[in-house]
């Protein structure tokens, strides 16, 4: 067996949709925004610089640490300009009362589905996805086997179901590979959930365990529906997310960052709290 790194979290969204709405072809789940592919963003306009004048420098200090060197340099008092502090809101006016009203009316309710995804990769096989997912983050989880690649569904954080609806979906998942099926049922053991025979062709799922109520059915059915309706960009986007990752691994081993000189500047320094049971 060989494993695959844990991936970190991503944050997406599930959207249920409502059992009157699934036989509407007009309503479909789709994703809000792009999803990242593995382009670096452009780049960031560089800090403006923090230089202080060496008249103003009153003392320095240089230590070796890490095979760089930290500069404490006491400088001149910097006038800094107050904070800003924001008046009360006051509810009870109207006018703050209308603005929640009708951010309320424009905005949907979210719910968030917390997920633990295990992608089982088969060379013999189709890759199955066991997961576990705990509606509003609470209670017993449900446990399900799914056809999808849940990994593919890691890029992007928001969608709309097909009952446009928005829910929040907060995901950990990792992945490992197996040469069998029979491997995979082997190392799940005789106690372990049962691997299903889950159909071939658009990605399905199959409860294990739980009570999912009907509006969590609705969501764990609009992310699939998701899955089949944007395969192919989905695939395309997290290849080219493993491709970047791969480079930039590459690129950190051959070129390993070097540690950079630091200069600390400050001007004040609060007086330290006294200690437990010394003079106050």
């Amino acid at each position: 067996m060989k494993s695959i790194p844990c991936v970190a979290f991503a944050l997406i969204a599930s959207i249920p949709l409502a059992p009157s709405q699934q036989e509407n072809p007009a309503i479909t789940a789709r994703i809000i925004g792009e999803i990242p592919d593995g382009t670096p963003p452009p780049p960031e306009p560089p800090l403006p610089k923090f230089i202080v004048p060496a008249e103003n420098v009153l003392a320095s200090k240089s230590i070796q640490q890490g095979g760089r060197q930290i500069t404490f340099q006491k400088i001149a008092p910097i006038a800094l300009p107050p904070p800003v502090i924001a008046p009360p809101i006051d509810i009870t006016d109207p006018a703050i009362q209308a603005r929640v009203a009708d951010f309320q009316e424009d905005t949907p309710a979210d719910e968030f589905l917390f997920v633990g995804a295990t992608i089982f990769k088969l060379k013999d096989a189709a890759s199955v996805t066991l997961v576990n997912t705990w509606p509003q983050g609470q209670g017993e989880p449900i446990v399900f086997w799914s056809s999808a690649d849940f990994g593919l569904l890691s890029g992007f954080s928001s969608y709309v179901g097909s009952d446009e609806i928005t829910r929040s979906l907060f995901m950990m998942w990792s992945a490992s590979e197996h040469e069998t099926r029979y491997d995979l049922e082997s190392e799940l053991g005789p106690d372990g959930p049962k691997l299903p025979d889950l159909p071939p062709g658009k990605a399905n799922f199959q409860i294990v365990s739980g009570n999912p109520s009907p509006q969590t059915l609705i969501g764990i059915q609009s992310l699939h529906d998701l899955y089949n309706n944007e395969y192919e960009r989905l695939l395309t986007a997290y290849q080219g997310r493993e491709r970047a990752r791969l480079e930039k691994e590459a690129e950190l081993k051959a070129n390993p960052p070097q540690p950079k000189d630091i200069v600390i500047n400050y001007w004040r320094i609060e007086a330290p709290a006294p200690q437990s049971g010394g003079a106050k």
